[in-house]
């Protein structure tokens, strides 16, 4: 039985979708005006773990996430600029090339990571009908209202609207939560823009014909209308990180379910930061960690994914190259492990075993995502007392989920020793000119060549041999060497 965190209800709950079988999943997309952080990559892991590890349980999951290429704010709320005109104004390009750059870079980091493409990904321009069409309703609803030039959601008209911390009203002023200026359009503090007819800056690069004037989105709505456009009025599994839970995952609950008439999502998932020694990882501190970088300074992308499972998704974690370094000795040792499992087409895998190994697995997993535990589950696989094909099965099994690439990486390594042992064997031996030596040497190449053939009686006749006459043998990762008395 699966059971997982709901951030709605503060609780670990058994996962029930709407429709059995079947799991509608959302997961909150990036901001395209920048490269992506390992921090936010991090949320984007976990959710991918999620994502799989439905799948290997059996339901047949649809996967939708947004593409922010308009109406993100600096401030989570709705003041300062637009994140994309702002990567625009820094890059000297339009909007679009700036949104398809860093779309292209995002997806790239997360196949280098072994992050899943969800089924869906929508861009919020493609969508602007949708987001309109939402908004009238809201508006004929009672829900919006229009002053100053924007549409605003009424939060006065819900019967609660903190979902996920019991916050005080006056603890959320504006500008005392943000630090920035109040806007003085709004009725109430907590209400928030769903469209924009007058720009904070006059050179707004995106806008669109709407029954309000010529405008654009705000941030929160394209959420809520995407996924109802993609999975319906009903949404099994709402992801993202800890810092979207307000103000934007309880404004997407606001405006959706008064839209609807009824609950929409049954179970939200939130994903810690990444902290560095000086806090919470950020854009806004300057040079930022990425993909790319950890890669330039000599680290496999999949060490850092191991590095993540290493820790619950649900408690923060720190980042620091020591821990990274640990991280990809451990990643190497594992992939050197499975690499050494023999391929024995004759050898059959153990089922009882294997079931044995798995429960170990789903277990952790089934315990509110407990990708720590479920690492330690595929070492058990790899020490367990059966054959190598049943561990390898199981760690095929447990990869499919935990997606290190460990097979992969593991026949890359053994393909290449492989190689380097047929090199060595086929090297030119250059003997000493020395009778005496040579006569040693050509000893020390017929005692390795027995040694290749499992003769071990004739190797330890040759050493004895060599012993005998003064000759003592030490064998080295390099090779044999050699000393006379």
């Amino acid at each position: 039985m699966f059971r997982l965190y709901n951030s709605a209800s503060r609780k670990v709950e058994e996962f029930v979708p709407f429709e059995a079988g079947k799991v509608g999943m959302y997961t909150c997309g990036p901001t395209v005006y920048h490269f992506a952080h390992i921090g936010n990559l991090r949320t984007y892991i976990m959710e991918d773990i999620l994502d799989r590890y439905l799948r290997y349980i059996g339901y047949a999951v649809k996967r939708v996430m947004n593409i922010t290429d308009v109406g993100h704010l600096t401030s989570d709320g709705d003041t300062g600029e637009d994140k994309m005109l702002k990567g625009a104004k820094r890059e000297h390009k339009s909007v679009m090339e700036i949104a398809a750059y860093y779309t292209d870079c995002f997806f790239s980091d997360c196949a280098k990571l072994h992050i899943r493409r969800p089924d869906v990904v929508e861009p919020a321009t493609h969508c602007i009908d949708d987001f309109i069409h939402v908004i009238s309703v809201l508006l004929e609803k009672g829900y919006a209202y229009a002053a100053g030039g924007n549409i605003y959601f009424d939060t006065s008209r819900l019967d609660r609207y903190y979902v996920f911390n019991d916050f005080r009203t006056d603890d959320l002023a504006v500008g005392v939560r943000e630090g920035v200026e109040g806007d003085d359009n709004k009725r109430n503090k907590a209400d928030f823009v769903l469209w924009f007819t007058k720009s904070k800056f006059e050179d707004q690069e995106l806008k669109w014909d709407s029954p309000w004037g010529v405008g654009y989105p705000g941030w929160h709505i394209e959420c809520s209308s995407i996924s109802m456009k993609h999975l319906g009025e009903h949404l099994d599994i709402h992801c993202g990180g800890i810092d979207n839970a307000f103000p934007h995952h309880t404004n997407e609950i606001a405006q959706s379910e008064a839209y609807l008439g009824h609950k929409w999502c049954n179970c939200w998932m939130h994903v810690l930061h990444l902290n560095t020694d000086s806090g919470k990882m950020s854009k806004s501190k300057g040079e930022f960690l990425t993909v790319s970088l950890l890669e330039e300074k000599g680290y496999d992308p999949l060490a850092y994914r191991l590095f993540c499972l290493q820790s619950h998704y649900r408690r923060p974690q720190t980042f620091s190259y020591e821990n990274l370094d640990n991280a990809a000795v451990s990643y190497k040792k594992l992939v050197a492990r499975v690499a050494a499992l023999k391929k024995d087409a004759a050898e059959r895998v153990d089922e009882n075993a294997l079931a044995a190994l798995r429960t170990a697995f789903t277990d952790a997993l089934d315990s509110d995502l407990n990708t720590s535990l479920a690492v330690t589950a595929l070492y058990t696989a790899l020490k367990a007392d059966t054959n190598d094909a049943t561990k390898r099965a199981a760690i095929a099994e447990f990869d499919s989920v935990l997606s290190l690439g460990l097979l992969e990486a593991a026949d890359r390594l053994a393909a290449e020793n492989e190689k380097k042992a047929a090199a060595a064997a086929s090297a030119v031996r250059v003997y000493s000119e020395d009778p005496e030596i040579r006569a040693i040497e050509e000893a020390i190449d017929a005692r390795a060549a027995a040694k290749k053939a499992k003769n071990y009686a004739e190797a330890d006749r040759i050493r004895a041999e060599l012993a005998a006459k003064g000759v003592i043998l030490t064998d080295t990762p390099s090779g044999t060497t050699f000393e006379r008395k």
